[in-house]
């Protein structure tokens, strides 16, 4: 049976192993984060209307390679530098990431329960919980020791609260996400089918990964395996938060339009616009001539519930009266 907490074990974990994982991890990240340029380009150029919510799409899409970058130098520094400095940015951005990637897959649940006022309020204080345990965990210490930056204090409790309320907050979010889908209240439409059949497993990931790093914190098998399972919750916390956003963007030819199951949504990145589908026109006839009578047909949006107007045109009914036949 492996003893973890043999120095043996602990230089092993810390020197080839860790170093060689946290590239693998900084290769995948890059590979998605290049794969996935073009819908930035999009918005960057013009081509699509730029909408709020997609600020945490950028900023927890390039907080994250920049707290990788910045992982990347801290293993592969040969020459003295400013450890505290390094480390207290990569925390920085690493528990930016996190956050934003939890508020990203909060705002897909707020439009999937069409912006209820209760469900925002409860999502809204659970974010804000996260995030004061997250900034809690920028508080460490680091110093260049034996040809190397290290960490010489960090509160551990504060980071595992920090991952044990991540845990649970995607569980929620996925919970109230597949509670919403899985029984709608006016019955599903496209976008509730989308995000249902295989969107809804993003979700899971999410949550699934900080299970895993939770377990590995709790388990604590030695200070290197105790936290080797962070990185990767955040970067597939944040690969699947954006593929959401995406996915949900590109739904429609609208831009970042329809990211609600219903037309009343006001957290909609844009409400459809309610047009007219069709006319339809009938003529009557009768005593004193001819009354022309238009019947429009209102598109409401995502529910397709059409509106029918009655409207009476003077216009037409100007020029049909020049065409009334004298009375005999």
């Amino acid at each position: 049976m492996v003893n973890w907490q043999s120095q043996t074990e602990v230089q092993a974990d810390s020197g080839g192993r860790f170093n060689n994982f946290m590239h693998a991890l900084l290769g995948l990240y890059i590979w998605e984060f290049v794969t996935s340029l073009d819908f930035d380009w999009e918005f960057l150029s013009g081509k699509k209307k730029f909408r709020w919510p997609l600020i945490f799409y950028f900023a927890g899409r390039y907080c994250l390679l920049f707290a990788l970058i910045g992982i990347t130098v801290a293993l592969n520094v040969r020459k003295e530098i400013d450890c505290q400095g390094l480390y207290t940015f990569n925390q920085v951005f690493g528990n930016a990431a996190i956050g934003l990637a939890s508020i990203n897959l909060s705002i897909r649940t707020m439009a999937v329960w069409s912006q209820n006022k209760y469900v925002v309020t409860f999502l809204i204080l659970v974010i804000l919980g996260h995030w004061s345990f997250l900034l809690h965990g920028i508080l460490l210490k680091a110093a260049w020791i034996d040809n190397a930056c290290a960490i010489t204090y960090t509160d551990n409790r504060i980071l595992a609260i920090s991952f044990i309320y991540s845990m649970v907050f995607d569980f929620t979010v996925l919970c109230l996400t597949g509670w919403k889908l899985a029984f709608p209240a006016n019955g599903r439409s496209k976008l509730i089918n989308l995000v249902f059949g295989d969107g809804l497993i993003y979700f899971l990931i999410a949550f699934l990964s900080n299970l895993l790093a939770t377990l590995f914190m709790l388990l604590n098998l030695n200070a290197v395996m105790s936290i080797i399972a962070n990185v990767p919750a955040a970067i597939a916390s944040t690969i699947v938060a954006c593929r959401v956003v995406r996915r949900l963007t590109n739904y429609t030819s609208q831009g970042a339009g329809a990211f609600t199951s219903t037309a009343q949504s006001s957290v909609a990145f844009r409400s459809p616009a309610t047009l007219p589908t069709a006319h339809h026109i009938s003529v009557k006839k009768g005593v004193e001539g001819v009354h022309i009578q238009i019947i429009k047909k209102w598109n409401t949006g995502d529910t397709g519930r059409i509106i029918q107007s009655d409207e009476f045109d003077p216009e037409m009914q100007a020029i049909n009266n020049e065409f009334k036949k004298p009375p005999y």
